[in-house]
């Protein structure tokens, strides 16, 4: 058994999924504000639905962005943490990887932005291009990003 456990606070949302045995669980609670005080209890109450706590996990993988700096800087400073604290690996996550996953390249990927915008990068087999901000009405053919759940299973 190797749990792993994903974090995503990028927005207004504090979501995880952990994956174990083969299957993945996953939880999302959407909130505007709030997520340093409730990410942690989070967590723990996740974990311990299945019998574990933080010391049973072999890696944690977190989102990335894009998204709302304070929340990327709650996930990534709780996941950096955990990790150092069990001596174990913590790997960053792009949304536009975790919404790439499983698509045929080139592919771009869209994710929201605020004020009509989108942030775009399109993934190649060899790397990807640098992100950028659009326009929604320029998206053109696009993949959109899962929603908080799918996004979190993903990392």
């Amino acid at each position: 058994m190797t749990p792993l456990l994903a974090i995503d606070t990028s927005a207004a949302h504090c979501a995880a999924a952990l994956r174990l045995e083969g299957r993945t669980l996953a939880r999302v609670e959407p909130m505007a504000k709030g997520q340093a005080e409730r990410l942690m209890p989070f967590l723990e109450e996740l974990l311990a639905s299945e019998g574990l706590g933080f010391k049973d996990l072999a890696a944690i993988g977190v989102g990335c962005g894009p998204g709302n700096f304070t929340g990327l800087r709650i996930g990534v400073s709780a996941a950096r943490g955990l990790a150092l604290g069990l001596s174990i690996p913590a790997v960053g996550v792009s949304g536009f990887e975790a919404a790439g996953l499983g698509h045929p390249r080139p592919v771009t990927i869209a994710l929201p932005a605020p004020r009509d915008h989108l942030w775009l990068q399109r993934l190649a087999e060899a790397g990807a291009e640098a992100p950028r901000l659009a326009p929604a009405s320029e998206a053109g053919d696009v993949r959109h990003a899962p929603d908080a759940e799918a996004l979190v299973r993903a990392i």
